[in-house]
């Protein structure tokens, strides 16, 4: 079985691959029992080993001795979701190109396409810009993030959430795609937007699917 470290490790292997973080940019985390592994600051994901993940209480800062390394600089609103949440067990935030390209707009997605639904709501919400590494943007994203799967943030990237990190990973590549079609739209005229009614017939399909599928 594989382990909660390896998992961490290969879903920031994946997310270099697939162009969504590049260089030290970008964190992922999950929960492990009573705490979460998170990745390390300041280092080049393409240099990350298993050992260098930091374990962090999910009630403080501190983080377990069993690491030399520090946690990456926005553990705070890891750990403020994975704390407010029980039902997510994932974090993923990345720097990608076309969500980072709507976050500095300070601009969210709206029901442009019916995929917007996997995100877990009729759009997807940019939370006002605060600085990296501060109660601020974790108390912005907590409010964003409610009732979803994903938001933007403003001036910064993309946090994606999940029961597991494939599933974080998954819905971050998703929302990823997402920006780029609706930048492109942007170019060639204004996009028809789905309404409440046709979004809520959308996302009770996701759910009754979800269930058909988990059953």
């Amino acid at each position: 079985m594989i382990s909660a470290r390896e998992n961490l490790l290969n879903i920031t292997n994946k997310l270099l691959t697939a162009g969504l973080n590049h260089g030290a940019s970008g964190n992922c985390s999950c929960r492990d029992k009573e705490s979460f592994l998170i990745t390390p600051t300041g280092i080049d994901s393409s240099k990350l080993t298993t050992d260098m993940m930091v374990r962090v209480s999910l009630s403080d800062n501190a983080s377990q001795p069993e690491s030399k390394f520090q946690p990456s600089s926005e553990w705070q609103f890891h750990q403020a979701i994975l704390e407010k949440y029980p039902e997510i067990n994932a974090v993923v935030h990345t720097h990608s190109v076309f969500a980072s390209s709507l976050s500095v707009l300070g601009q969210g997605i709206p029901a442009f396409h019916y995929m917007i639904a996997v995100a877990g709501g009729d759009s997807v919400r940019c939370a006002p810009y605060a600085m990296f590494g501060t109660k601020e943007l974790s108390d912005n994203i907590l409010e964003a993030i409610r009732d979803r799967k994903a938001c933007l943030l403003s001036n910064h990237g993309l946090v994606a959430v999940g029961k597991d990190l494939n599933e974080a990973f998954n819905i971050a590549e998703e929302v990823e795609h997402l920006s780029r079609l609706f930048i492109e739209a942007k170019k060639i005229g204004e996009p028809l937007l789905l309404s409440d009614k046709q979004m809520t017939e959308v996302l009770n399909r996701f759910n009754s699917y979800s269930r058909w599928v988990k059953d």
